[in-house]
């Protein structure tokens, strides 16, 4: 079997991200796409894609690529994944699938037209440490009593991890929160968020977004889930604590480490443990499987997260807002 051809859409954190985990592997880093030509080049040749494209659908007609992975801003994963899937490309999707229900139900619609493989980006699913956690729940040998997160981070001006300035607005709820409550709907499977409350602001004047979100989630059997943050912050705070009737674990993301009765202990960090998030998805296409954040796996997070983006249009109505358009 002749190694996959990878087609790689963006080149911020995620795409240098991804394609430093694609270099490990098996596969040939066949075309970037970038929509600035000067920094497209420099990229491809830092990690070694072959073709430099400037739009996705130059690549799309190229027959010769297998999977397309979408580093792109938030706002293009909707059309450009549902592009990808019926151009015949396994694909995937960095979170979120899409900025609305009706748009990830879509892509869905999409992926299971094609016959394609493709998933989404959640890498806190991956997390090994999580994986006998996640086990003792299905087993009923552990349940959870709650979940909180934290992410704080300074946004009033537009420059990414990467360092430049970005051309697009990231949503406080649809992507960072994204990563939180996916993570509680992932663990809370046998015992599902049933109710939510929320809280947004109003759009700063000069972002154009709300800058502060509260997520607020309880189960059928009263465990809760709490989920807050700002791009206020005057530094980064991004942690998550999970409660169950046997253990308490805190994690520090920005400090690799987990907490528990027994003491604390070093963990991965983020970008190594997105490593599996690529690991599993080159698996799931060898192997015509669905990876383990499948497209109807993230619809759960995504009827929450609608529920929190309605509450707020109640108050300040159904606006567009930059980075998320109606």
């Amino acid at each position: 079997m002749r190694p996959l051809n990878i087609c790689m859409v963006g080149y911020g954190m995620m795409g240098a991200w991804h394609s430093a985990a694609l270099q490990r592997a098996d596969v040939v880093l066949h075309t970037l796409v970038g929509r600035r030509p000067e920094a497209a080049q420099e990229f491809a040749a830092r990690y070694g894609y072959r073709h430099v494209a400037g739009d996705l659908a130059q690549a799309l007609a190229d027959p010769a690529i297998d999977i397309v992975v979408l580093g792109s801003p938030s706002e293009l994963h909707e059309a450009q994944a549902i592009a990808s899937l019926e151009a015949g490309k396994h694909t995937l999707i960095e979170i979120p699938i899409a900025m609305s229900l009706t748009g990830a139900e879509r892509v869905v619609a999409a992926g299971e037209r094609s016959g394609c493989v493709y998933g989404v980006c959640h890498p806190m699913r991956y997390r090994r440490e999580r994986v006998a956690l996640r086990a003792r729940l299905a087993a009923g040998e552990e349940k959870i009593r709650h979940i909180a997160g934290r992410f704080f981070i300074k946004r009033l001006v537009n420059v990414g991890a990467t360092g430049y300035r970005r051309s697009w607005i990231d949503n406080i709820l649809w992507h960072h929160f994204c990563h939180f409550v996916d993570l509680a709907t992932y663990l809370l499977a046998e015992d599902p968020i049933v109710r939510v409350q929320s809280q947004m602001g109003p759009c700063h004047p000069a972002t154009g977004i709300p800058m502060e979100c509260v997520f607020l989630g309880e189960t059928a059997g009263g465990a809760s889930v709490m989920v807050h943050g700002s791009y206020h912050a005057t530094f980064r705070l991004y942690d998550k604590l999970i409660v169950t009737d046997r253990e308490t674990y805190l994690y520090d993301i920005l400090g690799n480490t987990l907490r528990t009765e027994a003491g604390m202990v070093t963990i991965e960090d983020e970008q190594t443990n997105c490593v599996r998030v690529i690991d599993d998805f080159l698996a799931a296409v060898q192997s015509g499987r669905a990876p383990l954040t499948s497209g109807p796996s993230v619809l759960p997070v995504m009827r929450l997260l609608q529920q929190a983006q309605d509450a707020w249009e109640v108050r300040h109505g159904a606006i567009a807002l930059p980075g998320r358009p109606l």
